[in-house]
């Protein structure tokens, strides 16, 4: 049963143009979980449930502080913000009013937690010192940008709708449901759209734009499924590593079984102008419909979206350069491996770089990537090895760019950087460098055991104690992975070539 604010969003989107399959049954939690989407009846790949226009997105262009938003010049999520917090500021006033009554005042991102929250939850994460710096510079763009709007009478805004608070509410419903429409509208708010949950690698339903041989927008801005991408105004970021082609497509249209008569052309008008939402796979009658937001681990959904997902493929744990480094001068001088990593990057290898830091990402399974496995191996060389190496690559000049090429167990036996698999790195010495690590980040968490996280996340309430949960549910996740990785350097290296062959084909990042 349909409550007063669904009934009330639906009246709108037929008012606005927006057409949205009978297919789809609209689900309101009373858990506080918010809407759903579900499949009343069997849809078909193809069948397109939803055509929305473009007119009726809250964007910079759309809204009425348009003019306000562009005489200061403000674009991306910043303006965005403006434009979501002027719509709210004008109550039952604004076109948009009873679609921003069906979004919460704000979403559960740790962006709007407590700094003693981030402190105590998110210690030894990966979204830790990320957290901490995001809403510092939050703080310092509202007070650059908003406040200025504020203390101008020129612009009459009020006050109430565009404090501090507001401006982070506004930015996690941003961060969280905003969709990127085309290069006119930019970013904004997606009536209905924004409604399809999300699920790792299982997308049900692909947003798209319908667009002619005449549109100014790219085919890259129209059909990518680049949900809810951060661009511009200081975004946060976290440190991590489908498109759907054309095809015929049938409009499933208000009855919910079951395709639609209905002339395109007619329907849709100038093609520009609209948003669709089509089925990518069947959905049988009763399951639930997902969007997916994207290849994303639990550290990357938890910071953009405030959830995490229990065994998610993408989860990765990074070990920082300086903590390698932390390592290595714990067993030899400074000096010895600051040469050492020189010759590293002379070497031509580098590792990923994100906000000035630069890591090494550990995937799902604990497999190092293989650039961390290289400069531990270089570290590792004894003298003689080193020195014949160093002196192979200072003779050997600068070779289009890039010597790719490293000395192997000591011996002459030399690999070009494409043909070298973790089989051929793992050492002794190595897999106990790896182990190391594996220790040294692991005392970035809390003193509490992997074994008692794992304990409180099976008494935590999801509904209850939402931030416990999913910050348990993160940190459980990257101690596995660290725990992964332990095991993957305890094998005997002699047995890798076998257990992990197919790492041979792993390329090799190159700066």
């Amino acid at each position: 049963m349909a409550t007063r604010r669904l009934r009330a969003f639906k009246r709108w989107m037929n008012s606005q143009g927006i057409e949205y399959s009978g297919a789809l049954g609209f689900v309101d939690s009373s858990e506080g979980d918010g809407i759903s989407v579900r499949a009343l009846c069997d849809l078909k790949e193809g069948d397109v449930v939803a055509r929305i226009p473009k007119a009726t997105c809250l964007t910079i262009q759309t809204s009425g502080a348009h003019e306000v938003i562009e005489s200061v010049g403000f674009g991306g999520y910043l303006g965005l913000a403006v434009a979501l917090m002027y719509e709210r500021s004008l109550g039952e006033s604004s076109p948009w009013a009873d679609y921003l009554q069906l979004l919460p005042c704000q979403e559960c991102l740790p962006l709007l937690w407590t700094l003693d929250e981030v402190d105590f939850l998110l210690r030894g994460t990966e979204l830790h010192k990320t957290m901490k710096e995001d809403k510092a510079l939050i703080y310092e763009d509202w007070k650059e940008n908003i406040l200025p709007l504020l203390d101008s009478q020129h612009f009459n805004l009020n006050p109430i709708f565009f404090g501090i608070e507001q401006y982070f509410a506004a930015k996690s419903l941003i961060y969280s449901r905003s969709f990127e429409i085309d290069d006119y509208h930019g970013f904004g708010m997606v009536p209905l759209a924004d409604l399809f949950n999300h699920k790792t690698a299982a997308e049900d339903v692909h947003f798209t734009s319908v667009f002619s041989n005449s549109d100014s927008e790219s085919d890259d801005d129209c059909k990518k499924n680049d949900m809810h991408a951060n661009t511009g105004d200081n975004e946060p970021s976290i440190k991590t590593s489908s498109d759907v082609e054309g095809s015929n497509t049938t409009f499933v249209g208000k009855n919910p079984c079951h395709g639609s008569d209905l002339d395109c052309s007619s329907v849709l008008g100038d093609h520009t102008t609209m948003l669709e939402m089509v089925m990518v796979k069947d959905v049988e009658v009763g399951a639930e419909i997902f969007n997916t937001y994207g290849s994303l681990g639990n550290a990357a959904l938890l910071h953009r979206y405030g959830f995490t997902e229990p065994n998610n493929p993408f989860d990765i744990v990074n070990i920082d350069l300086e903590l390698v480094l932390q390592w290595s001068s714990s067993l030899f001088s400074s000096r010895y491996s600051r040469a050492r990593l020189s010759l590293w990057r002379r070497l031509d290898f580098s590792g990923c770089v994100s906000e000035n830091t630069e890591y090494f990402e550990i995937s799902f399974d604990g497999e190092p990537q293989i650039e961390l496995l290289i400069l531990l191996y270089t570290m590792l060389l004894p003298e003689d090895a080193y020195y014949d190496l160093d002196l192979r690559v200072s003779t050997a000049g600068n070779f289009n760019g890039a010597i790719g090429m490293i000395l192997l167990k000591g011996k002459s036996m030399w690999k070009e950087a494409s043909e070298l698999s973790g089989d051929m790195l793992l050492t002794k010495d190595v897999c106990n460098a790896l182990c190391s690590l594996a220790d040294m980040r692991e005392c970035f968490y809390t003193s509490n055991s992997i074994e008692d996280d794992i304990k409180a996340l099976e008494n935590c309430c999801i509904i209850r104690e939402r931030k416990l949960y999913h910050s348990l549910m993160l940190r459980v996740s990257e101690r596995r992975i660290l725990k992964r990785l332990r095991t993957y350097a305890a094998v005997d290296a002699r047995s890798f070539k076998v257990a992990k062959q197919s790492s041979s084909m792993k390329k090799v990042r190159k700066t």
